[in-house]
């Protein structure tokens, strides 16, 4: 089993406190990623979970045994850090077994745990190689083979492919979900990257400002975030947001508002749409709008179009066919009303 339970977590430093009542749980097997922005306390409850930072209040469980006193070899669990903290005068196969020879595992157990752990990353050829020797995947291999010949009950991830180019985050997500299929342990991962976090975990929780703005599966935050927050970081490009109008705004804002909300939602306090639901033509009904930018990505098109009176561009993504919009042309916005998201005046979901 590879439970992780934490209730009412606080952190505090003096008196600033950074953490202010995380309530969740990783079920046993379950990909779970902490998403948010840089300095939400992603990071910092990860720490918490491997025993690196203390909890000034609160709970932890491991598999149903509070741990907030265990000491974090004793806890089950095993972390890798975005940077690989590998011993340059040490082999991939002495890194890798390292922390069992510290343990007192015998030599030739740790020479059958370390073949396993790169049999299973397909790095069996490395084991002879030191560091320098190695690219940055590799190196990032070696890390989570570290982890890996320890067996934990749960693998904590940091940002771990934070220090790749773009080409090799996507190799390593790849293999990253090949082993969380191949192992079937319990993982929790931190990142920023809204593409990493939508692409592996079975959940996601969201965080902001030291606490959960919410938990679940990928697509239900993405269709049905709690609040402007999750509806903004969950996406890209990010959904876009329109104010009701008031006394004081355009016939433009006013007409795109009545096109979007509808009758249904002309109580909102603000509305959202996602870039691909807003639709795009150069002749028929629909609000008049410019096209202030054209982001042609191959496969699809970025626009980022001005209507008079709103302050922000909107943001329109249309099929690879559509590639001949150009800054300054003229175009009507229309949409599918049916995925249009109303929010209050506090930000929250109606």
């Amino acid at each position: 089993m590879g439970t992780v339970t934490l209730r009412a977590i606080h952190k505090s430093y003096a008196s600033q406190e950074v953490i202010r009542g995380i309530d969740i749980e990783a079920q046993d097997g379950e990909f779970l990623v902490f998403v948010g922005p840089s300095g939400c306390g992603k990071s910092t409850t990860l720490r918490m979970i491997a025993g690196l930072e203390s909890i000034s209040a609160g709970d932890l469980f491991i598999d149903g045994v509070r741990s907030n006193d265990v000491r974090p070899a004793d806890r089950g669990a095993a972390m890798v850090f975005q940077s690989y903290a590998l011993y340059p005068h040490m082999t991939v196969e002495e890194n890798m077994g390292f922390a069992l020879k510290m343990a007192g595992v015998p030599k030739a157990q740790r020479a059958q745990q370390v073949a396993q752990a790169a049999e299973t990353l397909r790095m069996s050829e490395l084991l002879g190689r030191f560091p320098k020797e190695l690219s940055g995947g590799q190196r990032q291999r070696v890390a989570i083979g570290r982890a890996i010949v320890r067996k934990p009950k749960v693998f904590l991830f940091d940002e771990p492919l934070s220090n790749l180019d773009a080409a090799l985050r996507v190799d390593m997500r790849v293999e990253l979900a090949r082993l969380h299929k191949e192992l079937g342990t319990t993982m929790i991962y931190v990142t920023h990257d809204q593409v990493e976090a939508m692409t592996l975990g079975n959940r996601i929780a969201v965080f902001n400002q030291g606490r959960i703005e919410q938990v679940g599966a990928p697509l239900d935050l993405y269709n049905r975030p709690a609040n402007t927050f999750v509806a903004t970081f969950i996406g890209a490009p990010k959904i876009n947001l329109l104010p009701q109008p008031d006394a004081a705004a355009s016939a433009a804002h006013r007409a795109l508002w009545q096109t979007l909300a509808g009758p249904a939602m002309l109580s909102e306090a603000q509305i959202g749409v996602r870039p691909e639901h807003l639709q795009v033509s150069t002749s028929g009904s629909g609000v008049a709008a410019t096209i202030a930018l054209a982001e042609h990505l191959g496969d699809a098109s970025i626009l980022h179009v001005r209507v008079e009176g709103l302050a922000e561009l909107l943001k329109a993504k249309v099929s690879a066919e559509h590639s001949h919009y150009h800054a300054g042309q003229t175009v009507v916005l229309q949409a599918d009303t049916s995925w249009v998201l109303g929010f209050d005046a506090a930000g929250q979901r109606l």
